[in-house]
């Protein structure tokens, strides 16, 4: 299996293994992206990405860390800010057969709304899920 993880937050392999119902992560080479998100507006406006992308890569690599863990072939790395470009960069390069997008409560109406899940499904035709975190 080739699994996509993308968080903007750490993941436990625990919550990982539960959203894949079929599939275990012992051998699965998986992919973590962290999209750099600015958590303030001045800090967007701004364009000082610095501690945006320092936080997105301590969130991949932990994640990615977990994985191995369990026996996956994990690796991490940072994403664009919006979900779909992360996730369109990371596909262009990793030929993914699922993907799962850990969402933040306070994010999922937003990610509904935008339909990030149905417009990734979409283009990349690959199987995506959203878990809630």
């Amino acid at each position: 299996m080739k699994l996509l993880v993308l968080a903007t937050e750490p993941v436990d392999a625990e919550r990982v293994r539960g959203a894949l119902p079929d599939d275990d992560l012992e051998g699965a080479e998986v992919l973590v992206v962290s999209p750099a998100v600015n958590e303030s507006a001045v800090a967007f406006w701004m364009s000082d990405s610095d501690e945006a992308i320092a936080d997105a890569e301590s969130t991949a690599e932990s994640t990615a860390a977990q994985l191995r863990e369990r026996g996956a072939h994990a690796r991490s790395t940072t994403g664009e800010s919006e979900p779909l470009l992360a996730l369109q960069d990371a596909l262009a390069t990793f030929d993914a057969d699922r993907v799962l997008v850990f969402v933040r409560d306070e994010d999922a109406a937003r990610y509904r709304e935008d339909d990030v899940i149905g417009e990734a499904e979409r283009r990349f035709g690959v199987p995506v899920s959203e878990v809630t975190t």
